[in-house]
């Protein structure tokens, strides 16, 4: 009875020794599947690991409304945009899981449209900030490229087309486009040079002219400079006043207090007294009415320009990027966004209106407002 027990427990503790063994062994082994022990995986880890392609979706399978929420164009016009900037964006290889085109081009108008931040834009888009970056600056780039191409001076129709766009707002006659300046708030760091950009309203900025034409399409463009230099100062070292001055462009501009009445350039009697006073000025309002509408389209279209967080140079980029997609937009007749107008800031100009200027201000008033 005794040597039962002892026989039996003696086989007990030879077949636990057994299997603790193989345990062991299993445990340590870096061949077998999942090893328990932190060494096994270690070496397992090191002989294979096999790599993980992520599935992107194709960014244009959705429906419009999910499009225009978070690109600003629908399914068309992205791939209008994708087959327009193909050449420029495109990755000569598809090695590492590089982005296509209409990935790189959605990414772009995610940050365009919403302004947020890169990491943000990544998460939403299932890559790296680093990635989300290098797209928006080739994208950004290709479209800098085709500035000339799809903002040009005076428009893209007749100039006799757009001076009868503008003569039936208010009656206003040989108006060719409406000037203003856009402050794009900038939230970079800018060294030194602070001081430059801080404008009349004690904020940073880049001051950006704009013209546009009758169908509220931008015709010009010039986002060099800081936001403490005056809106006279920038139209009168532009390429456009140099254009007008040299008699290349037959029309007249309109703008606000901002700039020097010129033959070429009108602006609002100063202290309208008589009746055709009165009815230029709100003529003139009503017609430069339009840059304001622009404005807050483009704002409204693109939420970046409320505030940059870049250097003035690349701000500079993004802002003519997004000239150029409000213009392709526009074209396409893309869905239009809901607007905020602003109350327009009166500005007094700091330069004095010309003579020649005044001249032809008195005789429209008397010709056309009497």
């Amino acid at each position: 009875m005794i040597r039962n027990r002892f026989h039996g427990s003696t086989y007990e503790k030879s077949e636990a020794i057994k299997a603790s063994t193989a345990d062991q062994s299993k445990m340590a082994s870096p061949f077998i599947e999942d090893p328990v022990d932190i060494g096994a995986q270690i070496v397992r880890g090191s002989l294979r690991r096999a790599r993980v392609f992520r599935d992107r979706q194709n960014p244009l399978a959705y429906p419009e409304d999910f499009l225009y929420e978070r690109y600003r164009f629908s399914s068309e016009g992205l791939a209008y945009l994708c087959h327009l900037l193909g050449p420029h964006v495109s990755n000569d290889t598809r090695r590492s899981g590089a982005l296509t085109v209409p990935q790189m081009v959605c990414v772009a108008l995610r940050f365009f449209a919403t302004g947020t931040f890169l990491y943000a834009v990544g998460d939403a888009e299932h890559i790296s900030k680093n990635t989300v970056c290098r797209s928006i600056r080739r994208v950004a780039h290709a479209l800098v490229q085709l500035l000339n191409a799809f903002v040009v001076f005076p428009g893209h129709m007749p100039p006799q087309c757009i001076k009868d766009g503008f003569f039936d707002i208010a009656g206003f006659p040989q108006v060719v486009g409406v000037i203003d300046c856009l402050h794009v708030p900038l939230q970079s760091s800018l060294g030194e040079n602070v001081r430059d950009f801080l404008n009349r309203k004690s904020f940073r900025s880049l001051n950006v002219q704009m013209t546009c034409d009758h169908n509220c399409l931008l015709t010009s463009m010039d986002a060099r400079w800081p936001g403490s230099v005056e809106d006279c100062r920038i139209f009168r070292e532009s390429t456009l006043c140099q254009r007008f001055q040299q008699g290349m462009i037959s029309g007249l501009l309109l703008g606000d207090r901002g700039y020097a009445c010129q033959p070429f350039l009108m602006t609002p009697h100063p202290d309208p007294a008589l009746e055709p006073q009165k009815r230029f000025n709100v003529a003139l309002a009503k017609t430069r009415f339009r840059i304001e509408m622009t404005f807050a389209s483009l704002k409204a279209r693109f939420s970046c320009l409320h505030a940059l967080r870049a250097s003035p140079e690349r701000a500079s980029k993004t802002i003519a990027a997004c000239a150029v997609l409000h213009n392709i937009a526009s074209i396409r007749r893309e869905k239009a966004p809901d607007i905020t107008l602003q109350p327009h800031d009166v500005v007094d100009s700091m330069a004095l209106d010309h003579p020649a200027g005044c001249a032809a201000r008195d005789a429209i008033t008397q010709t056309f407002f009497s």
